[in-house]
């Protein structure tokens, strides 16, 4: 059942367009990220599911009930921001507590709420703590904990971890993904980061230009992206993108040619290959993580830029001619930059685009 329902939401700034026609939708007890480059609009569509940004048109509506135009404070939503905004000068309990207090809810509905909220988070020995005695991993649990105790019916995080360094990201996203778990709350979750994206997510909605490209889960984006910008958004490192010639093609199957491959052409099995034409440029799609540098039947023939030892594994930065290609190797392969280099990849690896990049 639709639980969250955007229909071609419109917001313009003067006459700036932002959000241009966004349709998305999120069961009870989904978690959707939007993610995309900064400047997509996922923040502002955020804010307009909060009600913290008005509605230049389209229709926003929660457990079936149109709320457009309904104020913040009844949409019962609760938003978790990028900064903490905790009040230093209270404890972490009264940070909590602060908005049951405004609600004028009864002293042993705040206590149970909080003590809840608390154990849910393991942050019950911190409650007589004040924000400046406690981690920035501990804050974000204090200001999620915020949100846990007005019971929202959606809970929206706004790039809640960018604050926090690399060890403790990788902590909270744990930490956050068994809250999802634990209250079966629907959540909406804004980053830019497509690592989060995809541990956190049960569908991702990659945003571009206040457009929406794609929506999937995580291994359908990967799997099939629908255009190259998902194909490249989605993934670390980045995919690779070569551009073919098509010298052949009938109903099942196609040739490309390109410098760099060995023989300097690439026969596919292809399902849209009736689809191409003699002549045609492709791009063809390779992610760093499926070339081999051991593979008994090469593929690519490179130049070496630069290794990074990454202790278990190698990524390799090296080149055809113009075109820069990433590989993701396990172990330490022996390589100098200037050096010539193979790579080989399971053809079921191998994705083809249009030169408007659209999946083919």
């Amino acid at each position: 059942m639709t639980f969250l329902q955007l229909d071609n939401i419109k917001k313009t700034f003067g006459e700036l367009s932002v959000i241009k026609g966004v349709n998305i939708s999120a069961s009870k007890g989904e978690f959707v990220v939007f993610v995309g480059p900064s400047g997509c609009g996922k923040s502002t569509l955020l804010r307009m599911i909060a009600g913290l940004e008005d509605v230049s048109s389209g229709t926003l509506s929660i457990d079936g009930k149109d709320v457009t135009y309904e104020e913040p404070a009844k949409r019962e939503v609760s938003m978790v921001f990028q900064s903490y905004a905790l009040y230093p000068h209270m404890s972490v309990f009264e940070n909590m507590a602060f908005g049951l207090r405004m609600a004028k809810l009864s002293e042993d509905e705040i206590k149970r709420r909080v003590a809840e909220a608390a154990r849910i988070l393991q942050i019950e020995p911190l409650l007589e703590r004040k924000p400046r005695a406690l981690s920035g991993g501990q804050r974000q649990r204090v200001a999620i904990g915020r949100s846990i105790v007005r019971n929202p019916k959606i809970f929206l995080f706004d790039e809640p971890l960018s604050n926090l360094d690399a060890e403790l990201r990788s902590q909270m996203r744990v930490e956050i993904a068994k809250l999802h778990r634990n209250l079966g709350a629907t959540m909406v979750y804004v980053t830019h980061d497509q690592v989060e994206a995809m541990t956190l997510a049960d569908r991702i909605v990659v945003l571009r230009a206040g457009l929406v490209e794609q929506i999937g889960s995580p291994t359908e984006l990967y799997d099939r992206p629908a255009n190259t910008f998902v194909a490249g958004f989605i993934g670390s490192p980045k995919m690779n993108f070569l551009t073919a010639k098509v010298t052949s093609a009938d109903a099942s199957s196609l040739q490309l040619s390109h410098p760099a491959f060995a023989g300097e052409s690439l026969s596919l099995a292809h399902g849209s290959a009736s689809k191409v034409k003699v002549g045609d440029n492709l791009l063809v799609g390779l992610r760093p993580e499926h070339l081999d540098v051991a593979a008994a039947t090469p593929l690519l023939r490179l130049t070496v830029d630069f290794a990074e030892n990454l202790g278990g594994s190698t990524q390799i930065y090296a080149r055809t001619g113009e075109e820069a290609v990433t590989i993701l190797a396990n172990g330490r392969p022996d390589l100098t930059p200037g050096s010539q280099m193979a790579a080989g990849i399971d053809p079921r690896h191998i994705y083809l685009f249009t030169p408007d990049g659209l999946a083919l």
